[in-house]
This record gives C-alpha cells, structure tokens and sequence, in this order.
C-alpha cells in the first residue's frame, strides 16, 4: 500500500524508519523534487499532503510525502475526512504518503477506520521498563540487525544499562560492533558490557535503593547528581516506577504465600529467577502497604513534570515523600 502511519512514543524509532521509507523511496538526485516535509502548524496541511501525494515524480524514484504529528487519527473534520475518502485510494503507486503521530488511532473515528483499510499501521511504543523479557527481545533484536553478536549475559547487561532508550542501545551497540570487530568478531560478554557501556540507568537505580532504605540525604545527592548530568527527569521516573512495581510484585507474591521463584518472576515480568532471591532481600524490611503507597506518589509526580513543573524541585519534594513513606517501621524491623 502506497500509505503508512506510523505512532507511538519511541521518536527515535520512528524517525530511524522514516529515513528507511526516504532511502527505498527517493532517488538521492531527486530528493529535493519529490520529498516534501509537511509539519503538523501548517495551514490545510493535510489538504496540502493528500494533492502532493497525487502528484507523479520528477525525474526517476517515487515520491515521499511526509505529514508530521499528524492529528488525523485522533480527530478529523467532515471535510477532510471527504477529501481522504475521494484521495487515498487513488495515490499512485509510485508515491508514498507518510503520517506519523505519537498519540494512538482512535479507532472510533471514521477517518480511522478508513487509514484502516487503506494504510500500512505500524506502533512504535516505548517499552514498559519493567517488561525485562521484552528489553532483553529488543537488544537480541537490534544486536542481530547490526551483526553484534552478545552472550545471554551481555544481553541482560545491557538491557539493565539502557532500558527502553531505543537511541542509546543503537549507539551502544555501533560501538559494541567497532570493538567486535577489533577482537576478529568475538562473542561480547557481560564482562565487555560493564566496561563499555555509559549505564543511563545505574545512577537512579541507587536513587531507588536510597529511596527503599529512607536515606533522604543520599538519595537529595542523587536527584541533583542526575539532572546536572542531564538525565531526563521523566526517564528517572520511569526507573522508580519499574523498580519500585518489582519490589511490589515480589512482596506482594510473598505475602500470598508463593514460594516459586519461577512463578513469581513471571508475574513481576522479570527474565531471570535467580533475582527473585535478592529482591525478597531488598523489600524484607518494608511492608506490603508501604510498597503500594510508592506508586501513586510516582504517578503525581509523573504527572507534575509532564504538566511544566520545575524538575529539581519537584524530584526532590517527591524524593522526600517516598524516603519518609520507606522508613521501616518497628514491626518490620523485627520481621
């Protein structure tokens, strides 16, 4: 089909597909006639998209029209919807209409349903950073795109030091792939990954520790650590709430009697059970009730730094809140 939409929150991954889309389409000599870029502020943009898209190439190679941040698939006026209903079916088969957006279809619109049946529909999500199993999937998959070849090991290792960060496993693993090479094309190992690898995520999982243990100090340290470093403040959220919905499923599965470290892994979406032994160890002196008070306090605060709120102090004041909800109290301390 001559029409794709591509969605979701992993910018990179979409705009690394977009330049694929350009390279198969155009002819290098031709891109500046039958590449057109069409940003989501322009005036009857989509108009503007569905007319370029009904106009043959110049020259040789097809045409790319590229409609950003489109909102067609969340709304969409009569007008536009006719003009789509007249157009989408007629694009030539030598061109390619393009639309990206980072909000998800609503499939109970009509010009919805009509990309639908009209269009190539891809997503392009961030990973959950607790869904382990699938981190683990993606590193095995962009490994084999790019030749690297990682242990089981080397593959958990780096999974935990880029999370969901699409951008930085890329360029981790180019520079993976140039040490490779320099060894004859040896098998990576855990060993590699340590020592290579800058870790995006190591600093805020010792913030999650400081936080689990009440060190209020330690943890204020980390928070202003991390943003001069300038670590996104909503990607430091993102490692509590997997690390702190881990502690919540292991404690929760040991408090209803669970002794299967296999069964419990599956449930806290964790890839490897010999971790269950050490993450019981970590939540020993907290209660079940205080590891489900964390969670709502993660999602105000997630919600606060989406809505503009001044990122070093609003970590800091939540930080405060969560060390203070983690001090153990004197009944578990016994336990």
């Amino acid at each position: 089909m001559p029409i794709y939409l591509y969605w979701g929150s992993d910018e990179f991954a979409i705009s690394k597909a977009v330049a694929d889309l350009r390279e198969k389409i155009l002819d290098p000599d031709w891109v500046s006639f039958n590449f057109d870029k069409i940003p989501p502020d322009e005036p009857d943009g989509p108009i503007r998209a569905l007319n370029q898209a009904m106009t043959p190439p110049f020259g040789s190679g097809g045409r790319l029209v590229w409609l950003v941040e489109t909102t067609i698939a969340q709304q969409c006026s009569a007008d536009l919807l006719a003009e789509m209903e007249r157009t989408l079916g007629e694009i030539p088969e030598s061109n390619l209409l393009l639309l990206t957006s980072s909000n998800k279809p609503d499939g109970r619109l009509k010009s919805t349903k009509l990309l639908q049946q009209r269009a190539t529909i891809k997503e392009f999500s961030q990973i959950p950073p607790w869904q382990q199993d699938k981190l683990i999937g993606k590193v095995r998959q962009v490994a084999d795109e790019l030749g690297v070849n990682l242990s089981q090991g080397a593959l958990e290792a780096l999974a935990d030091a880029v999370g969901n960060d699409t951008r930085s496993l890329y360029n981790e693993l180019e520079k993976l792939k140039l040490y490779a090479d320099s060894l004859g094309n040896g098998e990576i190992d855990e060993r590699a990954i340590d020592s290579l690898v800058t870790c995006s995520t190591q600093s805020s999982f010792q913030l999650a520790t400081a936080i689990r243990q009440g060190d209020i100090s330690t943890a204020l340290e980390l928070v202003t650590e991390l943003i001069h470093r300038n670590e996104p403040a909503l990607r430091i959220v993102a490692t509590l709430t997997s690390v702190f919905r881990t502690w919540l499923w292991v404690k929760l599965m040991g408090e209803i009697g669970e002794r299967d470290e296999r069964a419990i892994a599956k449930a806290a979406e964790i890839g490897n059970p010999k971790r269950i032994y050490f993450l019981r160890k970590e939540v020993s002196a907290l209660s079940l009730e205080q590891l489900r008070q964390t969670l709502p306090v993660l999602l105000e605060l997630e919600v606060s730094l989406k809505r503009g709120a001044d990122e070093l102090a609003t970590l800091q004041t939540k930080v405060i809140e969560l060390a203070r909800l983690c001090r153990p109290t004197r009944q578990n301390s016994f336990r």
